[in-house]
């Protein structure tokens, strides 16, 4: 059964071994988007400085400088496993422990939530790729959800904390899933944050994850990242910017 699979007794066939010539960065941000990825390329001083392979083609990772801090950014692809193995990929190019990933979540609950961002504070491992990475329990924990929560609050950016349901499956998203999850207290749907956060966990890493929704943060608070505003959804380049905030934060 796939909740068998966490083997810690024998040794993987395949390993990522770490370059000798790691580039060193102070954190790692991880988009979804890529339309964020042409803005911020277009926007920062972004220099290639990685590639990661797989059979759907290179994944160009940028340099950006900013205020004394140098951080790397790739755009990764949707589900747990190719963004797992993208990052397990990215450990190999990078002398890095700090992960700032973001990207659209779908709302569960948006009597709460709407026009925040989401901040996970545990993943429901509704997919596979975790199971390979810790032992099978219902939830994994965020650990670092209370300091993303900080960064927000300390950056005047509208945010709730609650679970997250990590599933493989969107088309089989139904009706009686989506109640109960909800009832248990899950305010995001998305497909990746279960099986990242079990894999940083595994090679210990620090993960900061969190979601964003259509019609967010329309807040006076926030107007560095208004004034780059897209579209309000998962491409609304500002997104970025909150990104940036939060890797700045945890330095």
């Amino acid at each position: 059964m796939i909740t068998d699979s966490f083997d810690n007794k024998s040794p993987a066939i395949i390993n990522p071994v770490k370059k000798e010539n790691r580039i060193k960065v102070d954190a790692c941000i991880i988009t979804f988007s890529h339309q964020i990825e042409k803005a911020v390329v277009e926007k920062y001083v972004a220099t290639e400085i990685a590639s990661l392979w797989c059979a759907t083609g290179k994944t160009p990772v940028y340099l950006i400088e900013q205020n004394e801090h140098r951080f790397a950014f790739y755009k990764t692809y949707v589900g747990a496993p190719i963004t797992v193995g993208l990052l397990e990929d990215a450990t190999i190019e990078l002398d890095c422990n700090k992960y700032i990933l973001f990207g659209g979540a779908g709302c569960l609950d948006k009597d709460i939530a709407h026009g925040k961002v989401m901040v996970p504070t545990a993943a429901y491992r509704d997919e596979g790729t975790s199971y390979h990475y810790a032992p099978a329990t219902d939830y994994i924990a965020i650990k670092n959800s209370d300091i993303v929560a900080t960064c927000m609050k300390v950056n005047g950016i509208p945010y709730i904390q609650g679970k997250t349901w990590t599933t493989d499956s969107f088309y089989r998203e139904t009706r009686n899933n989506f109640e109960k999850h909800k009832a248990d207290g899950c305010i995001s749907v998305e497909m990746e944050c279960a099986g990242v956060q079990a894999m940083c966990d595994f090679r210990g890493l620090d993960l900061y994850p969190f979601f964003t929704s259509g019609d967010l943060l329309d807040s006076p608070e926030w107007d560095e990242r208004n004034k780059d505003n897209d579209d309000g959804g998962q491409h609304d380049v500002g997104h970025f910017n909150i990104a940036l905030a939060l890797a700045e934060y945890v330095l």
